[in-house]
């Protein structure tokens, strides 16, 4: 599984990393975790607030900082 991150280093950002860097550890799951800083890069996801979670070339959630069971039922679904 790839993970990316979608965010330019704000606080929801890195807390958006950090949660699912716990979730993947916790919950064991094989997964790549990347973060993506470049607002060009970040655009071309189509999203126009961040954070952003990008789970194998899908955006899955942006714009809001997910509940830690949330981003399990997006990683596990």
């Amino acid at each position: 599984m790839q993970i990316k991150i979608l965010g330019t280093g704000c606080p929801k950002c890195k807390q958006l990393e950090e949660a699912v860097k716990s979730v993947v550890k916790e919950n064991a799951i094989d997964a790549t975790i990347s973060k993506v800083e470049d607002i060009v890069d970040i655009m071309g996801y189509g999203i126009m607030r961040t954070p952003g979670l990008v789970v194998d070339g899908k955006v899955v959630m942006s714009g809001r900082l997910p509940a830690k069971s949330e981003i399990i039922e997006l990683l596990t679904k």
